[in-house]
């Protein structure tokens, strides 16, 4: 029976199973509370996890969550290696989604395409010389 999908992308969500768990209930750093795990990425060989999260509610917190994830990686990559069905678990390395902020300045930039303009009447409506 072939598998939908390969050993990598399961190992994937199984990262970020375990890590939302974590991050969620077990992680003591307050600035790390709003934080959420959007996506997990491993390398071929699964020696490299590239973790993307994402802030909530606070503007201006993703820097401060770097440092926080930095800090807390030996005992994420610890909770890793007592839940994952792997050998050697993968270095992880996190960075900040841009997904939902890019997606926020896009539906404002839309919003205002779509606004009519305020400005002077255009003199070509007013104007019925034309006829």
């Amino acid at each position: 029976m072939a598998r939908d999908f390969p050993r990598s992308r399961r190992i994937e969500d199984q990262i970020q199973r375990i890590l939302s768990d974590v991050v969620r209930g077990e992680v003591r750093d307050p600035r790390l509370a709003n934080a959420i795990i959007t996506a997990v990425r491993v390398s071929k060989d699964l020696s490299v996890a590239w973790v993307y999260y994402t802030v909530l509610k606070v503007e201006g917190e993703a820097e401060s969550l770097d440092d926080a994830f930095e800090r807390a990686t030996g005992f994420l990559r610890n909770r890793l290696a007592r839940d994952l069905t792997v050998r050697r678990v993968p270095e992880l390395r996190f960075e900040l989604d841009e997904t939902v902020s890019n997606a926020r300045t896009m539906d404002r930039l839309i919003d205002a395409a779509n606004e009519p303009e305020h400005g002077p009447d255009d003199p070509d409506d007013d104007n019925p010389q034309d006829e």
